[in-house]
């Protein structure tokens, strides 16, 4: 679900704004954006956050059939094929923005041209070629596919990556095939007929096309239309097709969980187990036989492994630390950041100075995170208090104020560590505190307010300085 590609767009920051400020007197208040446990329950209503968990995620798809004309209404304003004229002249690519695409005989036949996307020549093979149009990632362009993304990132703690599909009638993009993400679809235009197959691959790690003499017949076939969503889990063979009579179909792909099952976790996690272990470990740090790594098949020492891992499943059950380390960097240095539309304050100190008798609270709640991972260069652990995002690569260009990535890292066993903090992708700088901080850090980090005079520090001056450091980078602000 690749995140970034490509520069920004340049649009007038007033616009941006004026049409931000239409769309939501506009738009009816179908999904509760006021938390991340908000949106998803109105995302998938009427059915309820703990039937779909216990019922449908990961075993089996959802469809949820509105007829609503306010929800109908909503959906079509996330995306429309006009759209993609203002899009293609702002700079859109084949491959990296644009796909044309048609399934021919089973298998997906690629129409793209080279360069840049022309209008017009995506319009002829729209209608003469009957090719289905997918657009990448189109939260770069509409706002509130954004708002909708960044909510799901920190309601799942997973990407959430979406792309468009625009089919005209009588006209199929994609032959049969499964995919490696939890998969939820909103119909946003026309209609779109669906076949969905039992999975050959139960929540599978890739995509894969699959045969139409494999896959026998459906177990679910319907009409998605406007308004209308639908779940199904990785690994669910599926195919659509928009039917004569239906001028044309869009729907918007939301996807997430790719490669964050626990096998990836595990894959991720036990280096720094064996890491941490084997330091108190003796047996961890005994040489392998000789000529190990010459035999063809090491099955003789499949026994000596056997007990090692139980003495590392041990150690797991005694200290209960695992902790992901490339799984959490992935996650953090590409989510979106909070979409906060025109109002960017935030992003600048102001109000009041924090004081000892201040009050704080941590801004950004939902996109702080502390990590704990090994240090290769002191051979100690490092902890982490974080937010972190990526930058939108195209499109609104009020983001280009936004953090790209921000790290408390006390790296070394003496007692040193650094805030950094990005306001623009290239300029980066850093703030240097004592590890001694950490436990004042996971306060701030761990309520939702905090008193300065109540952090875990051992002077009021020490305190102080704390929350004003934080606040000069927008980290905390003052209530």
């Amino acid at each position: 679900m690749p995140k970034k590609g490509g520069k920004h767009a340049e649009m007038g920051k007033e616009t941006q704004c004026k049409r931000a400020k239409l769309e939501a007197a506009s738009s009816p208040p179908v999904l509760n954006f006021e938390s991340p446990d908000s949106l998803f329950g109105s995302l998938i209503s009427p059915i309820k956050e703990e039937v779909f968990f216990r019922e449908y995620w990961e075993q089996k798809p959802l469809l949820v059939q509105r007829n609503d004309p306010l929800v109908a209404a909503y959906y079509l304003s996330l995306f429309q094929l006009p759209d993609l004229k203002e899009l293609c002249s702002q700079g859109l690519y084949y491959g990296r923005d644009v796909n044309v695409c048609r399934c021919v005989n089973g298998k997906k036949k690629v129409l793209n041209k080279d360069g840049k996307v022309n209008y017009m020549q995506l319009k002829k093979d729209f209608d003469q070629k009957k090719a289905t149009i997918q657009f990448h990632q189109p939260q770069r362009f509409k706002e509130e596919l954004w708002k909708i993304q960044e909510k799901l990132e920190c309601y799942f703690g997973s990407l959430v990556g979406s792309n468009v599909y625009i089919t005209p009638q009588g006209s199929q993009g994609l032959p049969p095939h499964y995919d490696d993400v939890e998969v939820f679809i909103l119909q946003l235009e026309g209609e779109k007929h669906w076949r969905l197959y039992k999975p050959t691959v139960h929540l599978a790690r890739e995509y894969n096309v699959e045969s139409e003499d494999r896959i026998g017949n459906p177990t679910h076939e319907f009409i998605l239309k406007p308004g209308d969503l639908l779940y199904f889990p990785r690994g669910t063979i599926h195919q659509a097709d928009t039917p004569l009579g239906t001028s044309y179909s869009t729907h918007v792909t939301i996807s997430t969980y790719q490669n964050n099952s626990w096998g990836d976790f595990l894959l991720d996690a036990i280096p720094g187990l064996v890491f941490d272990t084997a330091k108190d470990d003796v047996a961890l740090r005994t040489s392998i036989p000789r000529q190990l790594l010459m035999q063809v098949n090491a099955a003789d020492s499949a026994e000596k492994l056997s007990g090692l891992l139980r003495r590392l499943a041990e150690r797991l059950e005694v200290t209960r630390e695992l902790r992901s380390a490339d799984m959490k960097r992935d996650f953090i240095t590409h989510r979106l950041p909070p979409c906060l539309g025109c109002d960017s304050g935030s992003l600048v100190p102001g109000g009041k100075l924090p004081k000892i008798d201040s009050q704080i609270r941590l801004q950004f709640r939902d996109h702080a995170v502390i990590t704990v991972e090994p240090d290769p260069e002191n051979a100690v652990s490092t902890v982490k208090l974080g937010l972190g995002w990526a930058v939108p690569a195209m499109g609104l260009a009020l983001v280009k104020g936004w953090c790209s990535y921000t790290w408390l890292d006390p790296a070394s066993h003496e007692a040193q560590g650094w805030l950094f903090l990005s306001l623009l992708p290239w300029q980066t700088h850093g703030l240097r505190f004592p590890l001694s901080y950490l436990e004042a850090l996971k306060q701030i980090w761990s309520s939702s307010t905090v008193h300065v005079k109540e952090l875990n520090l051992s002077s009021d001056e020490e305190k102080e300085n704390l929350a004003l450091s934080l606040w000069s980078e927008c980290l905390v602000e003052v209530l």
